[in-house]
């Protein structure tokens, strides 16, 4: 009786085998749905990606080829320097390559997809519509985040390097232009241009050259010389130019006829060849600049002007107080050096101390003494006069580095006397390497540049009104500070809208390619740049309003982001309609 209870136990209820086939069948039948998709999945991403590089790469191609003509034409860059730059401009092609190469591909391939009715048969077999879209999806946010990451970094990273490479040819560049050409033109704020009949970048040296120096698209100053070197001093985030040049004569609009010279060094900034720009700075020096604008050179090199024009007018100020201690009656009789009306500048182991009637500050940098100068250069040790000089006209001109200049007296027509008697008179005479002086410098109370060249900084440290040019260009920098971090805005905005919009600008092309299935398959590609092309439009758009400095930057922003709203309704709209039939 026990046996047959245990028998009976082991007797599973009536159904139960039913329940368990039916839910292992199940089971299987999910992992075989599952399997299915899958499998349907990677064909799918695939065959897209399989056009999608294939496009990436004709495109790079063609693009990259395009966007080197200018340097090889401007620069003159040889054939080691293309290939170089091909490299560099790699990932600025690419930011725009990638989504027009991904729509591209989506377009293409599920038009194919839906035109072969496989899409059809896969519908029929219980697969959803948004299961297919899957794979195109995939590949959108990829794309998202792979242009994301492009714009901030990347390509920021590649355009500096481009610079670099160019910066180091920098030699080669100008001496292969005035090869090709006769004449070299300096990029930046100052014009120069360089003419020559032979350039030898072996020595370098240049033969029968005429300098030419621009101010508003007029001629300025015009140097000629029998022969010149080249050097170029390199610095962080420039480098700068010297040309040497002997036997020289210089004509200037500025002065009455010219003068000839022995030597003559002329200096001039080398800047950005790609032209530095907001759009070139990584997210982590974008972010440096918002807080010091003068980490963005623009706006230091105009910091720096403003710096100078300052402390010729501070310098004008200190001389012009100095001379005014002077009876004039006492510069007519010839006074003797020891007077202490004379102002003193020291040069090196020699220092000189000079007068004059009048003393006024000039633009550019200068300051004009004329009227009964007297100047006697002496000896720094035993402080006997070396050198005196009588003229009517002589200019101090504040050079080198701006922030920490060194001054250069050019004296016209002078009478000179030396101090064994003899004496002559002289075309012009030119004392370099003057020391500024602690009384100009000390009015520089803070080391922040931006601070110490404000218009109350200015107004408090001179007495009469500051120039007209110091005005002007404080009002310039003033307005590139304000452009800059408006620029910044806009620039950040664009790259992010451009990024995030791959994604449902990828998604409109999948579903136009659907929808075009009965035509062909290139028409929904053409058809899905139309909305790529809103929002570019309103990225574009966005950036001037935000740039323009009469409006609010918040409009042109909105506009940006409605580009985007633009392109996420359409796709709305597209897939509504999709699950409709």
């Amino acid at each position: 009786m026990t046996g047959v209870k245990e028998f009976c136990c082991k007797i599973p209820p009536i159904g139960e085998n039913d329940w368990l086939r039916k839910k292992e069948d199940e089971f299987w039948s999910v992992k075989r749905d599952t399997r299915m998709v899958f499998t349907l999945h990677r064909y799918i991403f695939r065959e897209v990606f399989r056009v999608f590089i294939l496009a990436t790469v004709a495109l790079t191609l063609i693009l990259s080829l395009g966007m080197i003509l200018r340097p090889v034409q401007e620069y003159g860059v040889g054939p080691r320097q293309v290939i170089h730059l091909i490299g560099y401009f790699l990932p600025i092609t690419l930011t725009f390559i990638l989504p027009i190469a991904a729509l591209f591909a989506t377009a293409l391939v599920y038009g194919r997809f839906a035109n072969d009715n496989e899409l059809d048969a896969c519908r029929a077999s219980g697969i959803s519509l948004m299961t297919l879209v899957y794979p195109g999806l995939a590949l959108a946010i990829i794309v998202a985040i792979a242009n994301l990451i492009l714009s901030f970094y990347v390509m920021p990273a590649f355009v500096h390097r481009a610079e670099k490479s160019l910066k180091a040819d920098a030699k080669q560049i100008l001496f292969r232009n005035i090869q090709r050409r006769g004449y070299y033109e300096m990029p930046g704020r100052g014009r120069f241009f360089i003419y020559a009949d032979q350039a030898n970048s072996k020595n370098d040296t240049l033969l029968g050259v005429v300098i030419a120096e621009m101010k508003d698209g007029k001629i300025k100053k015009i140097t000629t010389a029998d022969s010149a070197n080249v050097n170029f001093n390199p610095h962080e985030r420039f480098n700068e130019v010297r040309i040497v040049a002997y036997n020289t004569y210089q004509m200037s609009t500025e002065d009455e006829g010219g003068f000839f010279a022995k030597w003559m060094p002329v200096t001039a900034p080398f800047p950005s060849l790609m032209g530095d720009s907001i759009k070139f700075k990584k997210i982590d020096e974008i972010k440096k600049i918002k807080v010091d604008p003068m980490r963005f050179y623009p706006i230091e090199g105009l910091a720096r002007e403003i710096y100078a024009q300052f402390t010729a007018e501070l310098l004008a100020q200190d001389i012009a107080a100095k001379i005014a201690e002077i009876p004039k009656h006492d510069i007519a009789q010839k006074i003797p050096v020891d007077v202490n009306g004379f102002y003193k500048l020291h040069s090196g182991q020699n220092f000189i101390e000079f007068t004059a009637n009048s003393c006024e500050a000039q633009d550019e940098k200068k300051v004009l003494l004329s009227g009964g100068i007297v100047i006697v250069e002496s000896d720094q040790e035993d402080k006997q006069p070396l050198r005196t000089f009588r003229a009517a006209k002589a200019m101090l001109h504040v050079e080198g580095d701006e922030l920490a200049p060194t001054l250069t007296m050019e004296i016209y027509s002078p009478e000179w006397q030396k101090f064994d008697g003899s004496q002559g008179l002289a075309v012009r005479e030119v004392i370099r390497g003057l020391i500024l002086p602690q009384t100009v410098t000390n009015k520089f109370t803070t080391e922040n540049v931006l601070e110490s060249i404000s218009p109350t900084s200015t107004a408090a440290g001179l007495e009469n009104e500051p120039s007209q040019r110091l005005v002007a260009l404080q009002n310039e920098l003033r307005k590139k500070i304000q452009k800059t971090l408006v620029g910044i805005k806009a620039e950040v905005h664009s790259r992010l809208v451009f990024g995030i919009g791959c994604v449902p600008l990828i998604m409109i092309g999948i579903g136009l390619g659907i929808i075009k299935k009965g035509g062909h398959l290139l028409s929904a590609f053409g058809v899905s740049a139309m909305p790529a092309t809103i929002l570019i439009v309103c990225i574009m758009m966005g950036k001037n309003i935000t740039k323009n400095l009469g409006s609010q930057a918040v409009s042109g922003i909105m506009l940006m982001w409605m580009g985007l709203v633009i392109l996420t309704f359409l796709a709305v709209i597209i897939y509504r309609k999709l699950l409709a039939n």
